[in-house]
């Protein structure tokens, strides 16, 4: 079992230290790089993902130094699914069906994801750009990778993921392509940037375009009936069985899900990240009809996972209220932008949020089936979508 290996980068010599538990991790070097405390690559964060998920998901760490400096870190996981986890009817590109059932029939796909298979956004790899160059960071990663997925047998990876980058990091993270790693660009993430004008959410229903402001009206005239509630941890676990059962009706009409979490975790994020990790119950007549979690993340609040009675929310328009509430918190804390993540583009900018492209990147372990690899990506787009702007004035 993998508990420690050490090894050399081909660039500037860097040295990686990777581990299998949370553990064993020397927790001055990892917070060095973290410096920032992304709570995604915090050690609170990832052990309570390790301690609540170790049944269906692998861990992976890393550390890289030079010269016994740690500069750069990494979170990985291995995961294995099969294709009927993908509802292939809305897969992103056109496949004869022929071609579906040779490929994705009766076989189980393992793959090494470098990333957070619950978040979306750059929380799988970081390093310190004063301390070394992107090239270097990257061709590090690579190597560390590809040597992880070595080393897994009998359960040897058949892909390798980099997810997933924002568009001010894409010069950065294309240096990944020069080891082999194809990119793609996946569907959008819708985000809302916070007006520093706006101190209320009265000051946010004020810029917007009589239209907008009236829909978001109606919006909390049909959904004044629900009761908002603040969760803690005791209160995840009461409504544990509700929790879980919400959040499952949702998932099951992803069209892509490879990783899922349970009210179990919920309990224990809440209890380990405190205030960083917010939890909303949403009560109908003393019946949780619905749920949202999110991250404070600094100058961001990420809006995370959810959990819907759809018998409800064509009546009481939860969903949409969910999406004012997240603007709601967003103002309170005084957050830069609201990150809404992708799907539904068209009623996420309704309430102001704009897409942004992202990009992941794949890599497959047999150098032959990677070359056939890129044919394949070039045929994967983002969906197409449509998006409204609800302000009077265009905010830069």
């Amino acid at each position: 079992m993998l508990e420690k290996i050490k090894n050399r980068c081909k660039a500037k010599a860097l040295r990686y230290d990777y581990y299998s538990h949370i553990k064993d991790i020397p927790i001055k070097d990892w917070n060095s790089v973290n410096s920032d405390n992304n709570v995604f690559l915090s050690l609170k964060y990832l052990k309570t993902l390790e301690n609540t998920l170790f049944e269906s998901i692998k861990f992976r760490y890393i550390i890289f130094y030079d010269k016994n400096i740690p500069v750069a870190l990494a979170a990985a996981q291995l995961i294995k699914f099969n294709p009927e986890q993908l509802k292939l009817q809305e897969f992103p590109c056109k496949i004869n069906e022929t071609i579906r059932n040779t490929l994705f029939k009766n076989i189980e796909i393992r793959v090494l994801v470098c990333g957070n298979l619950f978040s979306c956004g750059e929380h799988g790899f970081i390093y310190d750009s004063t301390k070394i160059a992107a090239k270097e960071a990257f061709e590090s990663l690579s190597n560390a990778l590809k040597e992880i997925r070595k080393s897994e047998n009998p359960e040897k990876p058949s892909f390798i993921l980099l997810k997933e980058f924002w568009p001010e990091s894409f010069n950065s993270s294309d240096y990944i392509k020069d080891h082999d790693f194809r990119e793609f660009r996946i569907d959008v993430n819708m985000v809302l940037q916070i007006h520093q004008s706006w101190t209320s959410f009265d000051d946010y229903l004020a810029s917007m375009r009589t239209k907008f402001r009236t829909r978001a009206k109606k919006v909390f005239k049909k959904s004044e009936k629900i009761i908002v509630k603040y969760f803690e941890a005791s209160d995840i676990t009461n409504f544990k069985d509700d929790i879980d059962r919400l959040y499952l009706s949702v998932i099951d009409k992803a069209d892509f899900k490879i990783g899922k979490l349970n009210s179990y975790t919920f309990t224990h994020l809440k209890q380990t990240l405190g205030d960083s990790f917010v939890f909303k119950g949403y009560f109908l007549d003393e019946k949780l009809v619905g749920f949202t979690t999110s991250f404070i993340l600094g100058n961001a609040v990420d809006a995370n996972h959810i959990g819907i009675d759809y018998a409800y929310n064509k009546e009481y328009d939860v969903y949409q209220r969910m999406l004012y509430d997240y603007v709601d918190l967003a103002i309170e804390k005084r957050a830069k932008e609201l990150r809404l993540g992708r799907t539904a583009e068209i009623i996420k900018s309704c309430v102001g949020a704009k897409p942004v492209e992202m990009k992941l990147y794949a890599r497959h372990g047999n150098s032959i089936s990677n070359a056939l690899l890129k044919p394949l990506v070039e045929l994967i787009s983002p969906n197409e979508y449509e998006i409204r702007n609800p302000f009077k004035l265009q905010f830069d």
